[in-house]
């Protein structure tokens, strides 16, 4: 069988009530009508901070953070960028560091809750939906193309994890994403197909099938739902390096959020099955696209894998000394030097 670092965390399920009834009330209105500082990173005085929230084609209510450098000058038009986080994470998180910190860079940003998870609507909550998560992408840039301040022509994205391959998707498909930079990219599909591994394990990939198609028949017989939970609630003598990482940050002060629970229905794994967010790689160019990844990264294949399809111009960035997680929060390892002077170039505005 597939040795995969999120498949097989996923198997662990419990039910809602075993995971706990707070995390799974949304909190959307509450949350969102409050100017507390709620998130798991310092707020910075050279940035204003405000609280939206606007609809994706699919009709799901999304909420997200807008962060404006606040010596913005508001007559003109600026560049802006779109920032996804890791799947299962909240804008609140490493999401919300990348917009903060880009924002003090001079641009527009803004981090959104994706739909079904965080203050972000569409029920039930934790629904995985590959369709929903590509569009929210394209619903942030349709709400900061309203935005007086923000040049239409210069949008770009950051997908941050999950968010690198639905942002990927998501400019394959949509043109008006200009840029896009990945960092510690991971592809969800190939991750519920096959793991790290070359090619996936066709009898173990219909095997999880059935399983699942068994548990739909349990849930329409009256069984309780249960969860694929991505990160463990408590770590044992046989968690895995992986694991100890991902409960390093969402289990620890570090970067644990109310929101947070990294978990999704289980019978969502096998629609996320049929994601591809590399089939089309090519349709981007002549669009740029980075790649960031740590050097020991357990996610660098799906990097470099991304990279070879991909069509110039592009790069592949590779950051020493960092795992997967190191990109997520530690600022003196994420390069921002080099997503600012990527997007500098990229979303610059051309002479007419």
């Amino acid at each position: 069988m597939n040795k995969n670092p999120i498949f097989t965390r996923s198997v662990r399920t419990l039910t809602a009530m075993a995971l706990g009834a707070s995390l799974f009330t949304s909190d959307i209105g509450r949350a969102a009508d409050t100017l507390v500082w709620d998130k798991t990173f310092p707020q910075s005085d050279k940035v204003s901070h405000q609280k939206v929230s606007f609809n994706n084609r699919l009709g799901i209510n999304l909420v997200a953070d807008l962060y404006l450098p606040k010596n913005l000058d508001r007559s003109k038009k600026h560049p802006a960028i779109v920032v996804g986080g890791p799947y299962g994470a909240v804008k609140e998180q490493s999401a919300g560091l990348y917009a903060q910190t880009m924002a003090e860079r001079g641009f527009v940003t803004i981090a959104h809750d994706p739909s079904y998870n965080g203050e972000s609507g569409g029920q039930p909550h934790f629904t995985a939906s590959s369709e929903a998560l590509v569009e929210d992408f394209s619903a942030a840039v349709d709400f900061l193309g309203t935005k007086p301040f923000v040049d239409r022509e210069r949008i770009g994205v950051i997908g941050v994890c999950g968010s690198g391959s639905f942002g990927l998707a998501a400019a394959e498909t949509d043109s008006r994403i200009k840029a896009v930079a990945t960092v510690s990219m991971y592809d969800i599909g190939q991750a519920h197909r096959q793991g790290l591994a070359e090619t996936a394990d066709t009898a173990a990939l219909k095997k999880s099938v059935e399983a699942v198609s068994k548990l739909r028949w349990a849930e329409v017989d009256g069984a309780e739902r249960t969860m694929a939970i991505g990160t463990p609630q408590q770590l044992t003598e046989k968690a895995s390096e992986i694991d100890k990482e991902f409960y390093d940050y969402y289990r620890t002060p570090r970067g644990q959020h109310p929101r947070s629970s990294t978990a999704f229905w289980r019978t969502g794994g096998a629609q996320m099955m049929l994601f591809w967010s590399f089939a089309n790689l090519d349709w981007i160019s002549p669009r740029p696209v980075l790649f960031i990844t740590g050097d020991h990264a357990h996610s660098r294949i799906f990097n470099e894998h991304a990279f070879k399809k991909a069509l110039e111009p592009k790069e592949l960035h590779i950051v020493p000394g960092a795992g997967h997680v190191d990109l997520y929060d530690r600022v003196n390892l994420i390069p921002f030097g080099k997503l600012q002077s990527f997007f500098g170039q990229h979303l610059a505005k051309r002479a007419t």
